[in-house]
């Protein structure tokens, strides 16, 4: 049975950083694309940063890109997502989800990953 669980959220504030986790069960990191999405209040989820099957098979959204790194640790069976620098408008709640398939580097949308966690509430406030 594929789970996902998110950990690492809380307050932080302007310019801070957090280290989101999501550790897997039920399959292997290194086998179906992993991605992070957030859903900020009243918004819709969108992509933040997916990682391939391959570990140079990364995406991040433009918002994103220069301040936050996906990173996988076999090893433990857990996917990071590095946020620095984080602004007021990365507050949202944050999920990582898997696509349950082998396609290697699929669109990060959230319609192409199936199974999700329960989510992790990120706030950047002063």
């Amino acid at each position: 049975q594929v789970q996902l669980v998110e950990s690492g959220g809380g307050l932080v504030q302007p310019g801070g950083s957090l280290r989101l986790s999501c550790a897997a069960s039920g399959f292997t990191v290194d086998s179906y694309a992993i991605g992070w999405f957030r859903q900020p209040p009243g918004k819709e989820r969108e992509g933040v940063s997916c990682i391939g099957t391959s570990d140079d098979s990364t995406y991040y959204t433009d918002s994103v890109r220069g301040r936050f790194t996906v990173s996988r640790d076999n090893a433990v069976n857990t996917v990071y997502l590095q946020m620095n620098s984080l602004k007021p408008e990365d507050t949202a709640v944050y999920y990582c989800a898997t696509t349950m398939s082998t396609v290697p580097a699929p669109a990060c949308i959230p319609s192409r990953f199936p199974s999700w966690g329960h989510g992790t509430q990120v706030t950047v406030s002063s």
